[in-house]
């Protein structure tokens, strides 16, 4: 791919063909201090306009590394924020294919106010229309802040750079040391980037992903003819589901799973499933990594950590907004206990509690192993508005294990007497038949009749409706 075309060859090629219709082509730079008079800016180094992804409307914008480097001036950053007003009227998603040096320094004040009315544009599109950035070259400085504003990053693998400051500039650090504007970081350590791939992969990725979402917060996701039986048995559930991500794919119709962030924080598995034809999004805890050939390529605890606390709580937030219906998928034990962990276990469980019990879209529960403790509260728990609970034939669910709960009650007793006491809590406390006499539970189901149960379930409550307390918005 040529440089000078690379722009405009990436977004004929995310866009259905000669779909694509330019905005502001004719616009170029302002400025004419610092020789900027007698340079060509054709398009300003941005190259705007609308098309469709499976004949639904998208509007896009592309920077030219051929142009000032694909610099950011005032009249570069305009052009997106006009994209954004009309991307807003006309309820439709923006995605923007970025590949630029940073602010044009030559435009100074005027490059920054108008990056900074970019970012008052995203701000507003926020929970509005579906926001979308994919990095294939550099992405520095104020830049970086572009694609976290968005809902969904791509990543080019080996060529793309995102970062606030250089590796080089970091104290102690290096680009051979640790490069921390690479995508590996990226998606890894800092978790801003959802999907890494070649340039093609990631375009191709958009296309699937933008065919999950809707177009905007007042429609539904496209729904698509589903041709899998609504009754299938899900044959591999119960003995995959410590993978969650294997647990959704065998629900999922045609066994399609679009996992985000999937290679960050690995504990929690986040992602979109279509059930009869209707866009879910699915959270679910991990604790075996599985391999496409299935052997178990990682071990990870049953425990629930910060990081992936933090990652469920913004996907959940996102299904939100677009009134996508939530199910998760609940196999924990407790949270994450070191010294590290204890810094930001409480803020960032209570971040996924309060966005499971914030969301008044229809979710679902289902607790496939073990669910225990104030863990499996934070899980969307009936007791923070989960509408529909089903628990797999053998689940414990409790406040801990039972042997540990044995001990404590009965400090004094050992062996075969606590191993009795145990047994006695297990059933009495620790099953799912005690919980589901409770109410904590609606359905005790086998493990493959969980697809047309969960299906059942989202059918029922696709009229959901959730009055809440009057208030501008939560703070946590």
């Amino acid at each position: 791919m040529s440089t000078s075309s690379a722009a405009r060859e990436r977004i004929n090629a995310l866009l259905d063909e000669n779909s694509f219709v330019e905005i502001g082509a004719l616009v170029s730079a302002r400025a004419t201090d610092f020789n900027l008079k007698q340079i060509d800016t054709p398009s300003d180094g941005c190259i705007t306009g609308y098309g469709v992804i499976n004949n639904s409307l998208v509007y896009v914008y592309a920077q030219d590394a051929s142009v000032l480097n694909g610099s950011v001036g005032e009249m570069h950053a305009k052009k997106i924020c006009n994209l954004y007003d009309m991307a807003m009227k006309m309820g439709a998603p923006v995605i923007g294919l970025i590949d630029s040096c940073g602010l044009r320094l030559q435009e100074a004040t005027d490059a920054l106010n108008a990056m900074g009315e970019l970012y008052m544009k995203q701000t507003l599109a926020s929970g509005v229309v579906p926001q979308i950035s994919a990095v294939f070259g550099s992405c520095g400085g104020g830049l970086a802040l572009v694609p976290s504003l968005t809902d969904f990053t791509f990543m080019e693998a080996t060529k793309a750079k995102l970062f606030v400051n250089s590796p080089n500039t970091l104290d102690g650090n290096s680009t051979d040391k640790c490069d921390t504007a690479s995508a590996k970081f990226q998606s890894e350590e800092s978790g801003i980037v959802d999907f890494v791939g070649a340039e093609d992969e990631i375009l191709g990725q958009i296309r699937e992903l933008v065919s999950f979402l809707p177009a905007n917060n007042e429609e539904e996701a496209e729904y698509v003819e589903c041709e899998d039986d609504l009754n299938r048995a899900s044959a591999a559930i119960g003995t995959s589901f410590a993978d969650a991500k294997l647990a959704f794919s065998d629900i999922a119709d045609d066994y399609n799973f679009v996992e985000v962030k999937a290679n960050y924080a690995k504990d929690m598995v986040v992602g979109f499933i279509k059930l009869n034809g209707n866009t879910i999004g699915c959270v679910g805890n991990r604790s075996v990594v599985y391999g496409e050939d299935g052997s178990v390529e990682d071990k990870l605890e049953d425990k629930l950590t910060a990081s992936g606390c933090v990652k469920a709580a913004e996907f959940i937030n996102f299904c939100d907004a677009f009134s996508i219906p939530v199910l998760s998928l609940t196999n924990i034990t407790g949270f994450t206990a070191c010294k590290c962990s204890e810094k930001k276990i409480a803020r960032a469980s209570a971040k996924m509690t309060y966005a499971f019990a914030n969301a008044t879209v229809a979710k679902v529960n289902l607790i496939a192993g073990k669910a225990l403790g104030s863990a499996y509260v934070c899980m969307n728990s009936k007791a923070i508005g989960c509408d529909v609970t089903f628990a797999f034939e053998g689940a414990e669910i409790g406040a801990m294990e039972a042997t540990a709960a044995a001990k404590i009650m009965y400090p004094t007793d050992n062996g075969d007497a606590i191993s009795a006491k145990a047994k006695e809590y297990a059933a009495l406390q620790n099953s799912c038949l005690s919980a589901a006499k409770r109410g904590y539970v609606d359905y005790i189901i086998n493990p493959q009749d969980a697809r047309k149960y969960v299906i059942g379930a989202f059918e029922m409550l696709y009229s959901k409706r959730e009055d809440r307390p009057a208030k501008k918005h939560g703070i946590i």
